[in-house]
């Protein structure tokens, strides 16, 4: 019974989301499955430390292809996620927890700065806009 509750309120929380918090879902969610994968390699559990990098990289798969290229920054970003999924295959391969947390760094700068970007927009004078 709680976790359909806890399901349902997952999934209206994504119904219900604006695009920016969205995207910072899926920073969040690429963070925590970068974690459980850590956590997979450090238990030696490679086939666990293999779904969750898979599931991160898939992430950043999606939020490369939904960049909005008439913003020149979505040229960075893509630079940035090219630069993650890369280091995500690599440590996959690899298994090397060194490696993974390059790329996990590297995403939780991005959401950061996203977060930053995101109060920024809210306020009134602000010109900050949606690159995805």
């Amino acid at each position: 019974m709680v976790r359909n509750a806890a399901q349902a309120y997952g999934a209206r929380k994504v119904e219900t989301a604006s695009p920016a918090e969205l995207v910072l879902m899926l920073y969040d969610g690429a963070i925590k499955f970068c974690n459980i994968a850590m956590a997979g390699i450090e238990n030696k559990d490679y086939e666990k430390a293999n779904i969750n990098i898979q599931k991160a990289r898939n992430i950043i798969v999606e939020l490369q292809t939904t960049l909005d290229h008439r913003y020149a920054v979505a040229k960075d970003f893509d630079i940035v996620y090219d630069y993650i999924f890369n280091k995500l295959v690599d440590a996959n391969i690899k298994k090397d927890p060194d490696i993974l947390n390059e790329a996990l760094s590297e995403i939780r700068d991005m959401r950061d700065n996203w977060k930053i970007v995101m109060r920024t927009a809210k306020q009134p004078q602000g010109t900050a806009t949606d690159t995805h």
